[in-house]
């Protein structure tokens, strides 16, 4: 069945959107938990919520600002681009007139969670209320996404939502690993560290499915490895391209996306399987987020450009 290209569009960012919101609100989460389990440590300390704001992709944060300042500008702000308030809104207006190629349980919930977010998201600055904020953001993405799994057919609208699901997810994978993660290697202070990883891998919905893969302790690399190459977690970057490849082999003449993938596989397996220096990890994380990006240019071209696809 061909689809429009401005329905594929749409179709592609309202995924992208609602991965990004349900993913800076995962993050968000998570990095305050940190400050929960190292009561030691003042979590309105500036420099502290710095990574934070540059974790964010597109966010323009000054960061210097502390943690309301940061949280405000993540998750409530409507006008920049990647807060959680945004990226719904965002997410609703491209579905809002696509809602007869997808089920109507799936716009009912994005439509359900918009309206939460403008009456309740300021809230989410308080600390008080930020968790439960934050928990009904991921809750009804993931809604969303049993929603589209178990009743939407196998078609390239379907193909298209999940490809902008990936790429979104893809691109804040290797985010976590090359600001959070190299942070962590390259800093000279290492008391708890077990934390800090735990904290990387809550940042990802990680821990548990790390636990199991490793059986050992938290640690830097492993953690690193997990995250990048491990091929049955949802969230790797290898598992993320694998499912790519899958998506574009049901779309028609994908040859061009399909090379900017395997493109991209390639130079993630080119960072080396054990890696313990930051500073090379950041880099070699910038160079899959160039790899990424291609992808994402690839698809735009073939897909979502006026005509039918």
């Amino acid at each position: 069945m061909a689809l429009l290209s401005r329905v594929a569009d749409r179709i592609y960012w309202a995924a992208r959107y609602m991965e990004r919101a349900e993913d800076t609100s995962r993050v968000v989460s998570a990095f305050g938990d940190v400050f929960v389990e190292m009561p030691t440590i003042d979590s309105g300390e500036q420099s502290l919520w710095a990574p934070l704001a540059t974790l964010v992709g597109g966010a323009t944060i000054d960061p210097s600002l502390d943690e309301a300042a940061v949280v405000r500008a993540l998750v409530v702000d409507h006008n920049q681009p990647c807060s959680v308030a945004a990226s719904v809104g965002h997410a609703r207006s491209n579905l809002r007139t696509t809602r007869e190629v997808l089920p109507r349980e799936a716009w009912q919930a994005v439509n359900d969670l918009w309206m939460f977010v403008e009456r309740d998201v300021d809230r989410a600055v308080d600390r008080r209320f930020r968790r439960r904020i934050l928990n009904k953001v991921i809750d009804d993405s993931r809604r969303l996404e049993g929603i589209l799994m178990s009743t939407m057919t196998r078609d390239a609208a379907y193909d298209m939502w999940r490809l902008g699901r990936l790429m979104e997810r893809a691109d804040m994978t290797t985010r976590v690993v090359g600001v959070r993660a190299a942070a962590l290697m390259t800093s000279d202070d290492h008391t708890q560290d077990e934390v800090h990883w735990m904290g990387v891998l809550r940042s990802l919905s990680a821990l548990q499915m790390y636990q199991r893969a490793v059986r050992g302790p938290v640690e830097g690399r492993d953690v690193v490895r997990f995250l990048l190459f491990h091929d049955r977690f949802p969230r790797s970057v290898a598992f993320t391209l694998g499912e790519m490849t899958v998506s574009l082999g049901r779309l028609s003449r994908s040859d061009d996306v399909g090379a900017a993938v395997t493109e991209a596989e390639r130079v993630l397996r080119s960072t080396p399987a054990v890696v313990d220096d930051g500073r090379f990890l950041d880099q070699a994380m910038e160079e899959v987020q160039v790899a990424l990006q291609a992808v994402s240019a690839a698809i735009e071209q073939r897909y979502l450009r006026v005509g039918d696809t």
